[in-house]
């Protein structure tokens, strides 16, 4: 994250830290090619969308009962900060749009290329009318390890209040992940309660995955700062799927399962969903 899917695609296995060695091993972003040709990237982007038309996500409002508004309202997860908080304190149960987004758990890759593509686009969400609530597997120490980090630098804590020095800071800034939006399960309640995917061939296996490599670029950039210290402590979290989801009040309007490690709902289809809630 090889079966016989991944061969037939001629997919290379995607290089993450597997959980025999999250603690001894920083992640590679190298594309491995044992058993399989060097592509070129229209050959590779052809390979992708050609996946993306055979794997379909397994998710849909339908698959989810009626109440799953109320029984996700009470699970209880951490702020990042470290303080206990349910669901339904998140945002208006009546009438409040959420985008509530599962991230795999903060040490992964693929989930810091994801935090950074939802940082970029709170604005948009703001504009929607739509709540980002960002959840991850992991403690609240984990979350603030992503939230300072996964954007290519650390900000620095304190600025050089000289007028040169500053307009060159402030040039070059790259604000962390909004505290505010970021989230903790680390026992994985949430994901239960979704039915979210959790598996060893989820996670390193899965065909879907490859939908990595048409991003990679955008990886890179994420993990530019990249730690392992953000995994969490324990090594069975790091099998866990993530998912997107959009609520209208206690309405479930969107459902999406990652299928695979860095599956991820694409960020268009959720602002449309956004966009068509009819405003009361």
């Amino acid at each position: 994250m090889a079966l016989a899917s991944a061969r037939v695609l001629h997919a290379p296995p995607l290089s993450f830290p597997s959980p025999l060695s999250l603690r001894s091993q920083p992640p590679s972003l190298a594309l491995p090619t044992p058993h399989a040709p060097s592509l070129s990237a229209p050959k590779l982007a052809t390979r992708v969308v050609g996946l993306r038309r055979r794997v379909v996500a397994r998710a849909a409002v339908s698959d989810f009962g009626q109440s799953i508004g109320d029984i996700l309202g009470d699970v209880s997860i951490f702020t990042a900060a470290g303080e206990p908080v349910v669901f339904k304190d998140l945002w208006d149960q009546n009438e409040g749009i959420a985008v509530v987004a599962l991230l795999r758990h903060f040490g992964c890759p693929c989930c810091w290329e994801l935090a950074s593509a939802l940082k970029e686009a709170k604005e948009r969400f703001d504009s929607a009318g739509a709540k980002l609530v960002a959840v991850g597997v992991g403690t609240p120490d984990k979350a603030r390890i992503l939230a300072d980090r996964a954007h290519g630098r650390k900000c620095p804590e304190k600025y050089p209040f000289t007028s040169s020095l500053l307009t060159s800071n402030l040039q070059n800034l790259v604000l962390p992940f909004p505290m505010d939006c970021l989230y903790a399960d680390p026992d994985r309640k949430a994901y239960d309660v979704l039915g979210l995917y959790y598996g060893f061939g989820r996670t390193f296996f899965n065909p879907a995955s490859a939908k990595v490599f048409s991003r990679f670029e955008a990886l890179q950039k994420a993990l530019k700062n990249y730690t392992i210290e953000a995994t969490p402590d324990k090594e069975s979290s790091v099998l866990q799927q993530g998912g997107m989801f959009v609520f209208k009040g206690k309405e479930l309007l969107y459902a999406r399962k990652d299928e695979g490690t860095g599956d991820h709902a694409p960020l268009d289809d959720i602002f449309d969903v956004c966009c068509k809630v009819p405003v009361s």
